[in-house]
């Protein structure tokens, strides 16, 4: 009897023990989210990080030939993607310059301009569709955003959908509840 009782101590404890735990994973969890920064707060980190090394060499890059000519590339298409248009571009490399990180991407000439076409991280089935591109495929894109960084001579555009002969060979699937 005395060795029951002491088996059966510990095991009551334990089980209370995961069923108090089991009971606190299921309320609800109130997480604060972050208030926007205001106009002035956001100038303010602007300056704060324009100070900081980093800031000083974009600032640098940007005020420079390479930076200018980026810059311009930027200008040139983003009528584009503010009002969510498409845009004809013809793929002229594909791979992207060395040292990349931008996920998947190809080298697109639009307009007269080159830029990288970045799809990011993209799943194995829309892998084997975009390997079907060639150079001097013409394609028609449409992007939520254009980029620049020192590290790249190239303006950097976001792809969201990409279709070559009226046929659709990738499409950005949005973030689930977010914008």
């Amino acid at each position: 009897m005395k060795y029951r009782s002491a088996l059966i101590l510990p095991i009551a404890l334990a089980s209370g023990l995961l069923f108090t735990n089991c009971e606190s994973k299921n309320e609800p969890i109130v997480r604060s989210s972050p208030k926007p920064l205001t106009a002035a707060e956001s100038k303010a980190a602007l300056k704060k990080w324009e100070a900081t090394p980093d800031g000083v060499h974009f600032k640098n890059w940007e005020a420079s030939p390479a930076g200018k000519k980026v810059q311009a590339g930027a200008v040139k298409i983003n009528r584009f993607i503010r009002s969510n248009a498409t845009m004809e571009g013809v793929i002229t490399s594909l791979s992207l310059p060395v040292g990349s990180r931008l996920g998947f991407g190809v080298m697109v000439n639009i307009n007269g301009e080159e830029y990288i076409l970045s799809m990011g991280s993209v799943s194995k089935s829309e892998i084997e569709q975009l390997k079907s591109l060639r150079v001097n495929d013409k394609i028609v894109i449409k992007s939520r955003g254009v980029s620049k960084a020192p590290k790249y001579a190239f303006a950097i555009v976001s792809g969201d959908y990409l279709e070559r002969d009226n046929k659709v060979i990738y499409k950005r699937i949005p973030n689930k509840g977010g914008c």
